[in-house]
């Protein structure tokens, strides 16, 4: 299928498998390979012959939410009155989720090691989730000056307010069994071997089924959540740019990347 430089997209027969590809800064996300998202989840979308679609990252994680280094590249201040360029550039992402949550296939995230930030978004907009041992979930990103803006209606809509309120203002980490316990994945195994097992049940689940009757069953079930993505996803992004060109978040991801305490983090 098509060539990507951040994600790998392939096909198995009815299943597409989509990996993540940046191992070596644990899949983490930066703008082109959230276009990149965008783009093969519209691929999927419009493929009639392809049933399922495989989630996965390279390496040993999942994904590590959104590259700091990326995000810290910044392009200058607009003029007043202009729209911020990172507005639309975050926004999209919220598009990209937004086309995972909708398709009409079925969709499998199998999560290890981190899943924080964007990971732990995309993993609540797959169908099924399978957990590795080792998969850890959270909303980090209030310890470095910022929010996790596009990713919370996918969130509160798989876990719920309660749990989401606990993550959103703890930045605690939780692990594979809590993971399951509160809904995000349905799934635990405790090796590869696993892991391959529960993804073949539930491959052969799937295939089994009539396509056109699991898309219009996916269809009513979302309908069912009454909200209006797009208009939260906004007012989200909007709200995560203006904190990341306040100062504290300069300060924040400088301390994270250099493993110090930032100064509103009391021991």
């Amino acid at each position: 299928m098509a060539g990507y430089a951040n994600i790998r997209l392939e096909r198995d027969g009815a299943v597409a498998r989509l990996l993540l590809d940046r191992a070596d800064r644990r899949n983490a996300l930066t703008h082109a390979m959230m276009l990149e998202l965008e783009d093969a989840f519209g691929r999927i979308r419009a493929d009639e012959s392809c049933r399922v679609l495989v989630l996965r990252g390279a390496g040993s994680h999942f994904c590590a939410g959104g590259d700091l280094d990326a995000m810290a590249d910044m392009p200058p201040l607009p003029a007043d009155g202009e729209v911020d360029p990172l507005v639309p550039a975050y926004r999209q992402f919220g598009d990209a989720l937004l086309a995972l949550n909708t398709l009409p296939q079925a969709t499998i995230a199998v999560v290890e090691g981190s899943a924080v930030g964007g990971g732990f978004g995309m993993a609540c907009c797959s169908d099924v989730v399978i957990l590795h041992e080792s998969a850890r979930f959270g909303l980090p990103e209030p310890k470095v000056g910022f929010i996790p803006s596009q990713i919370l209606p996918f969130i509160v809509r798989r876990i719920g307010e309660g749990p989401t309120r606990d993550l959103a203002v703890t930045g605690r980490i939780v692990d594979a069994a809590e993971a399951r316990r509160i809904g995000i994945g349905g799934h635990l195994c405790a090796n590869t071997a696993e892991i391959n097992r529960a993804l073949k049940a539930v491959l052969d689940d799937v295939l089994k089924l009539e396509p056109r009757s699991v898309a219009e069953a996916k269809r009513l079930v979302l309908s069912c959540a009454g909200e209006h993505d797009a208009a939260v996803l906004d007012a989200a992004a909007r709200s995560l740019v203006g904190l990341l060109r306040a100062p504290q978040a300069a300060e924040g991801i400088r301390h994270f990347k250099a493993k110090t305490a930032p100064p509103w983090a009391r021991p």
